[in-house]
Parts: C-alpha cells; sequence; structure tokens
C-alpha cells in the first residue's frame, strides 16, 4: 500500500499522508442521500428536519471536530443543509434561505447548520482534552497560549496602528 492509497481506519477515509479529502467526499454523499431522502416524504416538515438533521447532520458531526474543514468546504455543506431543510417543507430551492438559517428571535426557523456543529464538537473535544491531568490538557494549554499570544500580538498592533493614525490626526490638525 502506498502512501496516497486511500483506506478505511476507525471510520475516517484518509491516505497515509494525511489527506482526508476521501472522508469529506464521504460526508458530502451521506448530506446528499439524507437530503434526498426527504424530498417527496409523507411526514410532517418538522419530522422531516428532525430526520435530517439525526442522518445528515449525524455524519457531518462525526468527522467535524477531526478534519479540517475549508471555509468553501463548509459553505457548500451548509448549502446542502438548507435545501435538505426546503425539501422537508416541499419548498422550491429558489426560495429565500434565511427562513431556515435565521434563529428564531429574528423570525427564523434556527436549524442546525455545519458551522454550530463543528463549534460545538469543538468545545466538547477542548473540554475532554482539558478533564485530566495528562498529556492531552499539557497540549491544549499549549494551544490555547499560544492562540492568546497571537491574539495579544494583533490586538497591540492594531492598537499600536490606530493610535499612530490618531496621533497624526492631531497633528495635521495643528
Amino acid at each position: 500500500m502506498n502512501l496516497n492509497d486511500e483506506c478505511r481506519y476507525l471510520g475516517y477515509w484518509g491516505t497515509g499522508n494525511g489527506d482526508m479529502r476521501a472522508t469529506k467526499e464521504v460526508v458530502r454523499q451521506k448530506i446528499i442521500a439524507a437530503r434526498d431522502l426527504i424530498k417527496c416524504h409523507p411526514i410532517t416538515p418538522e419530522l422531516a428536519t428532525e430526520l435530517f438533521t439525526s442522518k445528515g447532520m449525524g455524519v457531518f458531526r462525526f468527522s467535524a471536530e477531526l478534519i479540517e474543514w475549508s471555509e468553501s468546504e463548509l459553505n457548500d455543506v451548509k448549502r446542502l443543509c438548507v435545501q435538505a431543510y426546503k425539501n422537508a417543507w416541499h419548498l422550491p430551492r429558489s426560495t429565500v434561505s434565511a427562513l431556515f438559517i435565521f434563529p428564531k428571535t429574528h423570525a427564523g426557523q434556527e436549524n442546525t447548520l455545519p458551522m454550530a456543529v463543528l463549534t460545538q464538537e469543538l468545545l466538547l473535544h477542548a473540554e475532554r482534552c482539558m478533564r485530566h491531568e495528562d498529556v492531552s490538557k499539557k497540549i491544549m494549554l499549549v494551544g490555547l497560549n499560544l492562540t492568546l499570544d497571537e491574539i495579544m500580538m494583533i490586538a497591540s498592533i492594531t492598537i499600536q496602528s490606530s493610535l499612530v493614525r490618531l496621533i497624526e490626526g492631531i497633528c495635521a490638525q495643528i
């Protein structure tokens, strides 16, 4: 077996060199299958939405925390999910998507979307890593400290440049 040959291990498809595109494609195809499953259904829209959330978003949830998803890939999965929610309500794909994306406080249905699932899974993963005094916790703390340092550096550069612009503006008025 070569490093570039795809194989399945512990439910994930990938290559020996860490290429997980195959898992992403499997997830995408299962979401499409779940979307199409509820296309012409005899059940209530609420139940169809719940069915898709369970089947379609469930398969995404399994891979969300361990596989790096690009923004365009997440947008593609989001598009498929919104199509599924429209299918659940027997609406055409041209129906405005805001109804399915917006929170209930803004007259939306607040359906489950990939970014929310990804956020939940990453937070749960971080919580599991921090639960015990072991190597996982040490690695997580190092990563969090590096991220904090990076944020502070960016914030200080932003603040410094804002101060420079403010001082330049004051000097220009004098």
